[in-house]
């Protein structure tokens, strides 16, 4: 069995920090206790909850989250904690007891996107906190088994998920109203048997070590001015693309030539209309909101 290691990781609430964990705790869907007797289906919160500096807990697929009490400052108290849940979750314990006397409702919905070649199928059910883009099955056989049984599908090119879609992009051998509802009707069935959607995150390379997931969680090391680049494309950006199946993750920005480079995701990647939206719409946005210091706005993929 593989030791799992927990990296600590700040945010921008100083009383709150992440364990990010180096395997998937959960199969999707996230968790948040305010109270040891909230946490009763949790006995790894629970556990948290004895610490007496603890006010808050919140379990998703790949990281634990603790908000502190006043009392203590993280640096006095946070290595503790981190001992003590890799600890708990080294030791085979369960993180989350999951309910099997209720079958959940899943409903997936197909959803065509202005990127004539991919198509977006939205779930009431939440897949992931962190983004996984799979270029091919062998990606996805190493971390994503449902990216991977969707690659079984001959005319699938690439798959997106995110935190309540899947965005697939197809071949065109095939046209979407041939074969979309076999999707949907194949996602919906794989959630309610409640198989694994994501079973280990890629992970970067060192110089790729970006912000490429929907949670408002700053990358590390970034100086004033891409800090505010990334909290403008969380707020503004970000809920506009994923509503058409899409993401746009920020890469870096050079103040030499302040130019921003960025990343596309899901079916802004390869859209025929993603090269209007990223000059038109978000690099307008960002010239005007931090004025003189953004040139120009490129995307590294497209």
């Amino acid at each position: 069995m593989e030791n799992i290691k927990i990296q600590i990781q700040n945010t921008n609430n100083d009383t709150i920090i992440k364990f990010v964990s180096s395997t998937i705790l959960i199969n999707g869907g996230s968790y948040e206790y305010n109270n040891i007797d909230e946490a009763k289906n949790s006995p790894l919160a629970q556990q948290l909850f004895y610490l007496p500096f603890v006010k808050k807990v919140f379990v998703t697929a790949n990281f634990i989250a603790v908000q502190r009490y006043d009392i203590v400052s993280w640096s006095d108290v946070q290595e503790e904690v981190k001992e003590q849940i890799e600890n708990y979750l080294n030791s085979g314990n369960t993180i989350i007891k999951e309910e099997t006397t209720k079958k959940e409702a899943i409903e997936v919905y197909a959803e065509s996107t202005p990127n004539p070649s991919v198509m977006k199928f939205g779930t009431n059910k939440a897949l992931t906190q962190t983004d996984v883009e799979l270029k091919n099955i062998e990606e996805a056989t190493k971390h994503a088994p449902l990216a991977a049984a969707l690659f079984n599908f001959p005319f699938v090119k690439e798959i997106f998920i995110s935190e309540n879609y899947v965005s697939v992009s197809k071949y065109d051998v095939v046209e979407w109203n041939e074969v979309y509802q076999d999707l949907r009707n194949f996602i919906r069935t794989y959630l309610q048997e409640g198989k694994t959607i994501i079973s280990s995150v890629p992970q970067p390379e060192a110089s790729q070590q970006d912000e490429t997931s929907n949670n408002t969680i700053a990358p590390k090391n970034l100086d004033e001015t891409s800090t505010k680049i990334v909290e403008i494309l969380n707020e503004y950006i970000k809920p506009a693309v994923a509503s058409d199946g899409g993401n746009i993750a920020f890469r870096e920005y050079d103040p030499a030539t302040k130019k921003v480079s960025v990343i596309l995701q899901g079916a802004c990647s390869g859209c025929p209309s993603s090269t209007i939206t990223l000059k038109n719409g978000i690099e307008t946005m960002l010239k005007e909101m931090l004025p003189n210091q953004i040139n120009e706005v490129i995307a590294i993929n497209g």
